[in-house]
């Protein structure tokens, strides 16, 4: 056994066959890693204090096309053709024409059956199929890339619906292809007389592809003469998450962290730099096609909010995970709170509905108001919505305390049971204000976070409890991810878990971005249209997954310096066998006293490894 501490690979495994340990690369972050530190692990069956079972969650925030090309499967951008504002003629990207201005024209017309979004987008064909002026081979039309480029797989079915009307006869293929439009990956024909195409018409189209390719389109083309006009035209996989609409690859890796909560949708989103362009809740809801989409400008990118409240809550019970809604202080054009825009307390009112009735949609009985509407979309149930924060970053802002005190008063009146977050920071004073919980948002160094490890070591254990709802390492230590940056957030979960009386919640931010579309750096999860990985920083939260619901042992830790380590206990549901796990993002050696008694009782057996483990 010895006194040292050496370690002779990046993460030292100690374990009972059902037992865990980990200590990771000693690194020097502000830290002596010279210094001897023992860490005693108090294993009775006395030992130790509950762990809250919503303690460890996720973060979802509408950054980086997280969502709009990302979870969200929809693969064609800029399905309804809103994204170049409301006025016509308007910007279509990213969709383009597939041939010339001597064969068809394309322009925006706001002419759309759809009350909320009216552009569509005519497109009129000059040549033909005979005479002097005759369509090139596979036609001419429309096609759209996409997010950077769709996902085709051979083998996978995809649903494509579009609106279409036409003042004659029509013959349009809709096309699966390869990014120049030469490789034909699936193809099917609308084919109708102008009678029955005279007016809106939904169409409906599965193509089975018979050829893979990672960076493909879809196109709409034909041979005939005359006027077309589209709308909200969607394309998606068959095969999504449960076949909920997202992307299957990209909700597995969530799965694995065993989220216990799921905050959304933002975030600077939820606000906007003008509240115009914030999430509203109600344009995300009801069919797809009606709903009007926003540009999200603070992160600079149009969203048609397929991916609205309603999906939400549908992944957080996919997830099996409780949903966070943080919603703004006002959900009206250019009132509430916002980055740039703020409404009065004595006008809030109405927004404060808005919350009630966003409530109302997510837990009402089926024949409420907005429960109605919840049933309409295929949830008859409520979803089991108990936390909302009202704003998010908004503590000190001029208007912030009136407005939350009509919000808190509302939803305690209407919902008791509703815990409510608020923004300001109860870490180190006592609010103004009544609150269940409040929030706590961490960007700085390795170090720093580091530090921050014992950050709530002597916080009140009176009051409100924390949620430490979105936190990392950035800047130079952190770069696209780092292993530096994850060992300083494992230091930092450490304290959180060793602090899990006052600390109720924790997540990481942000947790996905689009490699093609970095606003922020560093992101757990990075994807393009067909690959995903996560960051050391999502690896690290992996070490946690089974910490809400643990039990946090007793521990001692012999050391002159600011080191940190944590253990706990938990049983396993597939097994009902009981694990200990000890976390460490410091080189260090490892005593557990009691631990013999412990495998007595639990019936442990297996080996121990370590060179300085002691029992």
């Amino acid at each position: 056994m010895g006194n040292s501490c050496k370690v002779t690979s990046s993460v030292l495994l100690l374990y009972f066959v059902i037992g865990t340990f980990f200590v990771s690369q000693c690194f020097a972050i502000g830290v002596d890693t010279n210094i001897t530190a023992h860490l005693v692990v108090n294993a009775s069956e006395s030992s130790g204090k509950p762990i809250p079972d919503t303690l460890f969650g996720i973060f979802f925030e509408e950054i980086n096309h997280a969502g709009a090309g990302g979870l969200w499967a929809e693969l064609v951008s800029n399905r309804g053709f809103e994204a170049g504002g409301p006025n016509v003629p308007s910007n279509i990207d990213p969709w383009s024409i597939v041939g010339n201005e001597s064969s068809l024209t394309v322009s925006t017309e706001r002419s759309s059956c759809f009350e909320r979004n009216k552009i569509a987008l005519k497109m009129e064909v000059l040549c033909d199929s005979d005479g002097t002026n005759i369509c090139p081979d596979g036609g001419v039309g429309v096609y759209n890339p996409g997010f950077w480029g769709m996902n085709i797989q051979k083998g996978k079915t995809y649903k494509v619906v579009l609106y279409v009307r036409s003042s004659g006869a029509i013959n349009v293929s809709v096309s699966l292809t390869g990014s120049n439009g030469l490789q034909n990956l699936a193809t099917a024909n609308i084919i109708a007389s102008a009678s029955d195409i005279a007016n809106w018409t939904k169409v409906e189209l599965l193509l089975e592809a018979k050829a893979t390719n990672p960076n493909s389109r879809l196109q709409l083309t034909t041979t005939r003469k005359g006027v077309i006009w589209f709308d909200q035209v969607s394309a998606m996989p068959l095969d999504t998450y449960n076949g909920h609409g997202f992307r299957s690859d990209l909700v597995e890796m969530l799965t694995d962290l065993k989220p216990q909560f799921i905050r959304f949708p933002g975030g600077c989103f939820v606000e906007g730099e003008w509240l115009r362009n914030a999430f509203r809740w109600k344009a995300t809801v009801g069919p797809w096609e009606e709903r009007p989409g926003h540009f999200g400008d603070v992160w600079m990118y149009w969203t048609d909010d397929g991916l609205g409240y309603f999906e939400f809550l549908q992944l957080a019970e996919d997830l099996d995970a409780r949903p966070v809604w943080v919603f703004n202080n006002g959900t009206l054009q250019m009132l509430g709170v916002s980055h740039n825009d703020q409404v009065d307390p004595s006008s809030v009112m109405p927004f404060v509905q808005e919350a009630l009735d966003g409530l109302e949609f997510a837990r009402g009985d089926p024949d409420s108001t907005w429960g109605s509407i919840r049933v309409a979309m295929g949830h008859p149930e409520p979803f089991d919505l108990r936390y909302v924060a009202i704003g998010n970053e908004d503590c000190g802002k001029k208007n912030y305390r009136g407005n939350y005190l009509k919000f808190y008063s509302a939803i305690k009146q209407a919902y008791p049971d509703i815990q409510i977050i608020t923004n300001c920071d109860g870490s180190t004073h006592q609010l103004d204000h009544p609150s269940d919980i409040y929030d706590f948002h961490v960007y700085t160094s390795a170090s720093d976070l580091f530090s921050q490890a014992h950050k709530f070591d002597h916080t009140s254990r009176n009051g409100p409890k924390a949620f430490v709802s979105e936190y990392a390492v950035t800047g130079k230590d952190a770069g696209r991810g780092s292993l530096l940056a994850a060992l300083a957030e494992g230091a930092f979960l450490i304290g959180v878990e060793k602090n899990s009386d006052i600390v109720k919640m924790a997540s990481y931010a942000p947790l996905f971005v689009n490699a093609n579309d970095r606003r922020w750096n560093p992101d757990a999860i990075v994807f393009n249209s067909s690959q995903s990985y996560g960051t050391p920083s999502y690896w690290v939260q992996r070490f946690f997954t089974e910490s809400s619901g643990a039990t946090v042992l007793d521990t001692t830790l012999q050391t002159n310096t600011s080191l940190i380590a944590s253990a706990i206990t938990w049983q396993d549901s597939n097994d009902s066998k009981t694990y200990l796990r000890i976390k460490m993002p410091q080189c260090m050696c490892i005593y557990v006293i009691y631990i013999g008694a412990m495998m007595d009782s639990k019936r442990y057996y297996g080996d121990i490894l370590s060179d300085c483990y002691q029992e």
